[in-house]
């Protein structure tokens, strides 16, 4: 056997052995490393081709051209660098998964969190006017699901007027638009009335990207505390 063929065959075996490692680690299918050399040592993956998982193969993900990961890699990472490797791993976050067109029962997604399986799948194209909010908006999904006895939502809906009510499901609502209000009364976007833990998440992720704090009103107040204080309680460095 020459040596090219030799070669060309170790290829073939250690890539075939990393893909089926990384399927029984995060049980997606038909995924590829895209970089593992990161600071907070995050491992990125993407999706050599479309993807079906979900107990009820309810979760579905498509491939992506090269020149468009490669763009939206660059922003993902400028984000989630913002998150050390100690905290991370507290929240237990390790794999990113990169596709387009993510859809969980048919409805589609900026991303979906799972903190057992350390993943959380991100759709790179989704609308560019809230990208860089929304991978934000999905860590602390990560870190809700994480730390569920620090983010009470009893006492987060107890910030909010007598009168409000979240709904019992994020999708079992209208309140879907993502758009930053100018006049908040308690909340960031339409989408934060929906259930509270979106609302949870809406509070962090404009945190995240940086907003006025001077123009908000008492509740958003409140609930912008409570927020700070409980990501303490996870990892005393964490910064805002």
């Amino acid at each position: 056997m020459s040596l090219i063929r030799l070669i060309i065959l170790s290829l073939f075996f250690f890539t075939q052995v990393q893909a089926d490692t990384i399927y029984n680690l995060i049980k997606i299918p038909h995924l590829e490393i895209y970089d593992i050399k990161t600071p907070n040592k995050l491992r990125y993956l993407y999706a050599k081709q479309s993807f079906t998982i979900g107990v009820d193969n309810n979760i579905n993900c498509h491939n992506s051209e090269k020149k468009i990961l490669n763009q939206k890699y660059k922003i993902i990472q400028k984000n989630l660098n913002r998150y050390n490797q100690e905290f991370l791993k507290k929240i237990n976050l390790k794999y990113i998964v990169l596709c387009e067109d993510l859809s969980i029962s048919k409805i589609n997604t900026a991303g979906i969190p799972d903190n057992i399986m350390k993943t959380l799948i991100l759709d790179i194209k989704f609308n560019e006017s809230y990208f860089e909010r929304v991978i934000h908006h999905e860590v602390f999904h990560i870190i809700n699901d994480s730390f569920k006895e620090l983010f009470d939502e009893k006492i987060w809906s107890n910030f909010n007027v007598k009168e409000f009510e979240y709904a019992e499901c994020s999708t079992c609502t209208n309140k879907l638009g993502l758009d930053t209000y100018t006049n908040t009364e308690g909340f960031f976007s339409e989408y934060s009335q929906s259930t509270a833990s979106e609302d949870m998440a809406e509070v962090f992720s404009h945190l995240m990207i940086g907003i006025n704090l001077k123009k908000l009103d008492p509740i958003l107040e409140k609930k912008i505390q409570f927020i700070k204080t409980n990501l303490l309680k996870i990892d005393q460095n964490f910064i805002l």
